[in-house]
């Protein structure tokens, strides 16, 4: 009896362990709420139809762009076997949160959709609100990231099949997308 009280009693200590530990486990980091939630809020023409530019913009095609008979044979130019829009080294610049915790992955999130606003912006989930998007400070504080020529040059380099250079300036004019009331 005493042997049973004892497992019982050890099992439980266990248990409680690994409830404390899952209360205070880490959140994880920001999640990834997907280009369908900043269309709702960044597709207006009064406020810069951001969503709308990068719609138009090659960044929204690079995934579909690896379905392509000239990204395979860039694939396999490097010695990569397989389908280009299911190889790492292709999806890591091609897509938006590659090899991120599926726990990361918001439900409107896509990975059909491209280079997505949260590619160079930072995962939205925690700041996507009205609320915080007003205040700059609160949206950085949430996970909003200000990119820079470095956050760019992380894909637009010369590890890259098809790089021809790359001109930081010349490529923001093409991809800029201010809110004019700011």
């Amino acid at each position: 009896m005493k042997r049973v009280m004892m497992t019982c009693m050890g099992a439980a200590f266990a248990l409680s362990l690994v409830l404390v530990a899952g209360v205070h486990a880490e959140k994880p980091a920001h999640a990834y709420a997907g280009t369908k939630t900043c269309k709702m809020c960044h597709s207006k023409e009064t406020t810069g139809d951001q969503f709308g530019i990068w719609e138009k913009s090659a960044h929204a095609q690079a995934y579909a762009v690896l379905g392509t008979d000239a990204a395979k044979a860039a694939a396999a130019k490097l010695g990569l076997e397989g389908n280009p829009q299911e190889l790492g080294e292709c999806l890591s610049c091609h897509t938006t949160a590659y090899g991120v915790d599926a726990a990361q992955i918001g439900k409107r999130f896509s990975v059909e959709d491209g280079v997505q606003c949260e590619a160079c912006h930072g995962p939205g989930e925690d700041y996507k609100s009205m609320k915080i998007m007003k205040d700059p400070e609160a949206a950085k504080a949430h996970g909003l990231v200000v990119p820079t020529e470095e956050t760019c040059v992380a894909c637009h380099n010369d590890k890259g099949p098809t790089f021809k250079g790359f001109d930081y300036a010349e490529a923001w004019k093409k991809i800029a997308h201010p809110n004019p009331a700011k």
